[in-house]
């Protein structure tokens, strides 16, 4: 039980490819401990998939620590003294457990599921459709800030309610929030997240208050009702639609830009696709288990636990590093390698139990039909440039950009 020093998820080494880093870990006995997040970090597919199915585990601090203990624990982290990036960021849907996570998650689901998900086909393709007849005569784009950005958000933004001319603002706001959840929480980063959760929280005020004068078929005016109701107050209402809409931006569009870098290095595979469109479906689930966009959640156990032989006592926090659990060659065969055809591919970028992602209907068709319409109409794509560089940082994965070259058919 030591910790690994080679382990640095701000280095530019681990940037440009954490997997060696996560296949040393995966190498170690037991898990791993890492300082910077006082955590336990688990890296083979078996033991995240026991912690995060583990019925002694948790998001929250509040059902392992005291409100004295919890105030020392964000001090220490620097997350304290952020008034309203604590009141709508730091609790959240995803950040609950029990009645409250079921109570808030159930308010949202139904438009979520399958059946409603695919009633948005025919505005996606519309989307994509008019996207690309904007990039065609251009011989090169960036995939991420051309083509990647303009979708996801747009999508979950229509869901919520918000205008279309308002989403890149939602996007820019997203990414200054979520930077904070990262190792580097600096007092420069923590402004920025607060001055962007303050003016995100100041728009979706004036939103609602739209709403309530006009309700509309939109999922903002949905959890208006459920708070009229009393089965939602006002700061989870404001809480969950910045979680929905800032999942619906970040990790959407790091996997389309992943995912379009792995067909690119595996030219192979981009004409397999192209030959058979009908392996769009096991292709999108390849690109989330490939790069797992999200690849760093955590868990506190409210009991002790005997993890992977280990005894570990009530308050351990767990980091379950689905990045590289997926890429566990004893659950993948082959597993550094990107199959479009890949079955049965029982990945974990998802998540799993009562945290199993609410938005991955919607995520995959927004990437079934921007890939799809993409190889049709395209002849040609190939990288514009010799290095792709990807984000820094333990939680995100995905490229900054990925400029391509493209000729149509």
């Amino acid at each position: 039980m030591s910790q690994s020093p080679a382990f640095d998820p701000l280095s530019e080494a681990f940037a440009s490819d954490p997997h060696p880093f996560y296949a040393a870990l995966r190498a170690q006995p037991g898990l791993t401990y890492f300082k910077d997040f006082d955590v336990w970090l688990a890296a083979r597919f078996d033991d995240v998939s026991e912690i995060v199915m583990h019925n002694k585990m948790v998001r929250s601090l509040d059902h392992v620590a005291s409100p004295e203990e919890i105030a020392d624990q964000k001090r220490a982290g620097n997350w304290h003294d952020m008034p309203h990036h604590s009141r709508f960021v730091q609790f959240s849907l995803l950040d609950s457990d029990g009645d409250v996570h079921d109570r808030l998650r159930k308010q949202v689901f139904k438009l979520f599921t399958p059946v409603m998900v695919n009633n948005l086909r025919d505005s996606i393709q519309k989307t994509v459709d008019a996207l690309f007849d904007g990039l065609a005569d251009r011989t090169e784009i960036d995939f991420v800030e051309d083509l990647a950005a303009h979708v996801p958000g747009h999508i979950i933004g229509r869901i919520i309610g918000v205008p279309d001319a308002d989403c890149p603002q939602l996007r820019t706001w997203s990414e200054n929030i979520v930077q904070f959840f990262d190792i580097d929480r600096s007092d420069e980063r923590k402004a920025l997240a607060e001055r962007n959760t303050t003016e995100f929280y100041h728009y979706l005020l004036e939103l609602k208050a739209a709403r309530e004068k006009t309700p509309r078929d939109d999922l903002l005016s949905v959890m208006i009702e459920a708070e009229r109701q009393g089965t939602m107050s006002h700061d989870e209402l404001f809480s969950t639609a910045m979680l929905i809409l800032m999942a619906g931006h970040g990790s959407t569009i790091d996997v389309l830009g992943s995912g379009m870098h792995a067909l690119l290095t595996f030219p192979g595979e981009m004409q397999r696709l192209r030959d058979a469109p009908g392996l769009m479906k096991t292709a999108v689930q390849e690109m989330f288990r490939y790069e797992s966009p999200l690849p760093f959640f955590h868990r506190y156990c409210t009991d002790d636990v005997e993890i992977s032989g280990q005894t570990f006592p009530r308050g351990t926090k767990f980091g379950v590093l689905y990045g590289a659990a997926n890429r566990d060659p004893k659950q993948f065969p082959d597993a550094d390698r990107f199959d479009v055809a890949r079955t049965p591919n029982w990945h974990i970028a998802f998540g799993r139990g009562a945290h199993f992602c609410l938005g991955n209907h919607l995520a995959r068709l927004d990437m079934d039909i921007i890939f799809s319409t993409l190889l049709q109409r395209f002849k040609t794509i190939e990288l514009a440039v010799d290095t792709v560089t990807y984000k820094r940082g333990l939680s995100v994965r995905g490229p900054q950009s990925l400029p391509i070259s493209w000729k149509p058919d």
